[in-house]
């Protein structure tokens, strides 16, 4: 059976919860689109998240953040992941809440950090202890995330497809989101 969303789901939740895997994974079982707010960000800016971080600071790409999630909330129903501090902004939360669905994918510390470790494009991690920055932010974010919506945990086993299915069977139960055709 079908099944047909009625508005955008929004993931959220900490770099390395698998916010753009799992979500174009749910896209493509929903057959809806997947839109990526910082990849929206990077296109609109023509520079990626590091350099606007550098040249222009974190409260200028923030405010840009929220222009963009609102436009994106405005386009249909779809899936839209969001960067990880994305949810910290009550705005954010407030238009997401009016517009769409919020999904935290909550992982453990030690799962986040087994993703993010070795790369090199998360601009938050670019300290002398890149472990003890990311412990930080997870304490001062987890209760933000905690206003999602909804919430999936992960898990190291779970796999993306594994990931998908337990988001969509969370979405199955709000017929606000979802409903079968």
């Amino acid at each position: 059976m079908a099944l047909s969303l009625k508005k955008t789901v929004v993931m959220v939740g900490m770099m390395g919860a698998g916010k753009t895997a799992i979500g174009r994974a749910v896209a493509d079982e929903l057959a809806v689109p997947f839109l990526d707010s910082d990849e929206e960000i990077v296109r609109a800016a023509q520079m990626e998240i590091p350099e606007i971080f550098a040249r222009d600071g974190e409260g200028f790409f923030r405010d840009r953040e929220t222009e963009v999630i609102t436009r994106l909330l405005d386009e249909g129903p779809c899936i839209l992941s969001t960067g990880g501090g994305a949810f910290l902004a009550q705005r954010n939360r407030d238009v997401i809440s009016q517009k769409g669905v919020s999904v935290w994918l909550r992982a453990d510390l030690e799962l986040l950090w087994s993703r993010v470790r070795h790369k090199d494009t998360r601009p938050l991690l670019r300290t002398p202890d890149p472990k003890a920055t990311l412990t930080s932010l997870h304490q001062a974010r987890v209760p933000h995330y905690e206003n999602a919506d909804m919430v999936v945990d992960s898990h190291e086993d779970y796999s993306i497809s594994d990931m998908a299915q337990r988001v969509i069977s969370g979405l199955r139960k709000r017929p606000d989101v979802i409903e079968n055709k």
